[in-house]
Parts: C-alpha cells; structure tokens; sequence
C-alpha cells in the first residue's frame, strides 16, 4: 500500500513539471479515418502488417483532442496504460492492436478519459459515421477527384457540412478521411489548422480485396 502511495506521489510530481499539456484540457475531437487498402498499398503491405491480411474499408486511424489551433498530445496522466486484452479488442475498427496502442500512447492520454473510456468512445465515434458503401464495392484501382470522397460523406451524413469535414491525400492516393466533432461526439466545425483539404483531381483509390 505504501509503495503505491509513494509511485502516486512521484506520477503527481512529473506531471506537474512535465512540460506536456494538461490531459482533459482541449475544445474538440477529430476522428481520422484511413481507407485501408490505400494505405497498404502505400506502406503497410510492405511492412507486414496483419491489417494487410484482412478485410478492411475505412478504418479508425484515431480519435484525436484538438484545439481551435494545434493540438496536445503525450500529455501526463495517472492512468494506466491498456492491456493487449483490451487494444486487441480494437483491432476489428482500427486494423491492429499495435495502432490502438499506440493511439492511447501519443493522443488517449489527452482526453482525461482511462483507456477503456477512451476506447469505448473511439468506437462510439467510429459507429456514429457512415461510410459510403459505394467504395467497397469498387474491383480495380481507379483515380478519382478527392473532393468525391468528401460529396459521398456529406450525402450518407446529412448532420454535416463542408466546414466539419476534411479529406488528406498522401503520395498521390486519398490518405484519410478527418472528421471534427465535440466532446459529446456531435458535428462541429473544424479549426482552421485542421481544414485543409487535399486538391488533387486524379487521387489513387485502390479496392478492398
């Protein structure tokens, strides 16, 4: 009991010298959602990861504390860090237990939440969105404006509006999807740091095989 005193002591002290924002302390959420087989194509496929070996469309890259303008990240807490128990389970909307891991590391620990919570918001977050089938059903690699991935959002999501969606582009392929939403997970508008959306007419769109 004592020696659990005193870590707690010690975890206090670092934190409030640590030079990291305060966890808890920021103004909304962006969830990032990545089309999978793109970012295979890109580089997960010659890493090996498993989230290559399965089925995946979109995929919740992660649910991110901003700012208006900037963002925390690392932020000392008192909570403990998950156990593979509980980042497998996030392997089935994230793509593997490694990035569910590694999402608590650098950005869970912002939002004042445990890592149950934050996780059980993640998903909360993810299943509050639908993603256009329409992609899913694509059978060859195709180009397409990525201002076409945003118009398909905004049809099979009607609570949102240009100003609360993003799109990013990486290496000529449509990287991820952002979405900004508040505390309560509802639709806000983005920051401007976050509204930069990606221009290119011919972006490539590989399938889900």
């Amino acid at each position: 009991m004592l020696l659990r005193v005193l870590i707690a002591v010690l975890l206090l002290t670092s934190a409030a010298h640590a030079k990291g924002e305060r966890a808890g302390e920021f103004d909304y959420y962006v969830m990032a959602l990545s089309w999978s087989p793109n970012w295979c194509a890109l580089e997960g496929a010659a890493k090996g990861s498993p989230q290559c070996d399965e089925v995946h469309g979109w995929v919740l890259h992660g649910l991110w504390p901003q700012y208006h303008r900037g963002w925390p990240s690392f932020c000392p807490t008192l909570e403990p860090n998950p156990p593979r128990s509980l980042t497998n389970t996030m392997a089935d909307i994230m793509g593997t237990s490694g990035l569910a891991w590694y999402q608590w590391k650098k950005h869970g620990v912002c939002s004042g939440l445990s890592a149950r919570a934050y996780y059980a918001l993640s998903r909360k977050a993810y299943e509050s969105v639908v993603r256009p089938p329409v992609f899913r059903r694509l059978d060859k690699t195709i180009r397409l404006p990525a201002s076409v991935i945003e118009e398909a959002f905004l049809k099979e999501n009607p609570a949102l509006s240009r100003d609360m969606i993003t799109i990013t582009c990486r290496a000529g392929h449509i990287q991820e999807v952002r979405i900004c939403l508040s505390k309560e997970l509802s639709p806000v508008p983005c920051g401007r740091d976050v509204s930069r959306d990606c221009t290119l007419k011919d972006a490539l769109f590989e399938p889900v095989e």
